[in-house]
């Protein structure tokens, strides 16, 4: 077993629940843990064996330009999708960071993470 992790993808996306941030938009940040057997790409060196990296970050990427008002939906569609498009994940992990949020004082980022 291993654990593929693509860590501190930023997009620029819309979602919150105040109005203006789905106008306004801000920085998010990802990561992502996959627990997936690789031992097949380990001996075979072929990609067709494992998960694709590129294709799990443009399945986030596409995640990420659908609006939502809250990171837990945004976080769950992704886990969602990801485990929809690769069976052979056995279990996965997010965290959805949003930057700068408009609590009403200096925050740096808050965060949700989310297992399947």
């Amino acid at each position: 077993m291993a654990q593929i992790a693509l860590e501190n993808m930023e997009f620029f996306a819309y979602h919150g629940c105040f109005s203006e941030e789905q106008i306004i938009g801000t920085r998010f940040i990802i990561d992502l843990w996959i627990d997936t057997d690789t031992t097949e790409a380990e001996y075979t060196d072929k990609i067709t064996q494992t998960i694709n990296y590129q294709d799990v970050y443009f399945l986030v990427k596409e995640q990420m330009i659908i609006k939502s008002k809250l990171l837990e939906h945004v976080g769950r569609r992704i886990l969602d999708a990801l485990t929809e498009k690769f069976p052979n994940v056995i279990s996965a992990r997010i965290k959805v960071s949003k930057m700068n949020p408009p609590l009403g004082g200096k925050v740096g980022c808050v965060s949700i993470v989310l297992s399947t």
